[in-house]
């Protein structure tokens, strides 16, 4: 993820939700180069526009060199269903997308979805249970390494499953301020500070006016 230096991943009304430099756009690249697949929230694909692919040749042949596939899976997430089938993502056919819902999906979402997507997953009554969804995503889709792009919803509910064993974080140089804007981490959150996740600082770099951060999880004491 890449935030302002105030903690938001876009503005309050959501117009702005890419703003980092040409330096963090190359690590996104790099970071999916490392990973068998690549998962969205709906909205963020609808909003941002993205296909999830690996991008450039170079990275392509970066994934062949760690005997990954030359293209990445690519996972949504959207408890009902309610996903644009003309998204941009859904033009990209150069490797399988799989949609990961819940049993709120109406039966006319379920079917508009099973034409453009290659699977659609229902994982959960009324919410996503995500360490279900992990572990069949690794049992049919051989996914060892997952890289999750956000947005705050979508990682608020990976951190409260205590899914996420590390945390790449862009911090920028701008001030979007707004009591609504969203953060890295939207959604239920946790009640406690003893609930929260725990992760601690290993890899900090600058590149000009960003800092390119890494936070690995904490394992809670038994």
């Amino acid at each position: 993820m890449a935030m302002t230096a105030d903690g938001k991943i876009a503005t309050a009304n959501r117009a702005v939700h890419s703003f980092g430099s040409a330096w963090d756009l190359e690590h996104l690249y790099e970071l999916r180069a490392t990973a068998d697949a690549v998962m969205c929230g709906a909205r963020t694909v609808e909003v941002a526009g993205t296909t999830l692919g690996p991008g450039a040749a170079k990275f392509r042949r970066q994934r062949l060199k760690r005997r990954l596939a030359e293209y990445n899976l690519r996972v949504i997430v959207s408890g009902n269903g309610s996903l644009d089938p003309a998204a941009a993502i859904f033009k990209s056919q150069v490797s399988p997308i799989v949609i990961l819902t819940t049993a709120r999906i109406s039966k006319f979402n379920l079917k508009k979805l099973q034409t453009v997507a290659d699977e659609v997953r229902i994982c959960g009554e009324r919410e996503i249970n995500f360490r279900a969804a992990l572990r069949w995503l690794k049992t049919k889709w051989n996914v060892q390494r997952l890289l999750c792009e956000g947005g705050g919803a979508l990682n608020d509910a990976l951190f409260r499953a205590d899914l996420v064993d590390e945390v790449h974080l862009t911090i920028c140089p701008k001030i979007f301020g707004g009591r609504t804007a969203p953060t890295i981490a939207d959604g239920l959150g946790f009640p406690a500070l003893s609930d929260a996740a725990r992760f601690e600082l290993t890899s900090l770099r600058r590149e000009k006016a960003e800092l390119f951060t890494v936070f690995s999880r904490r394992k809670r004491p038994e």
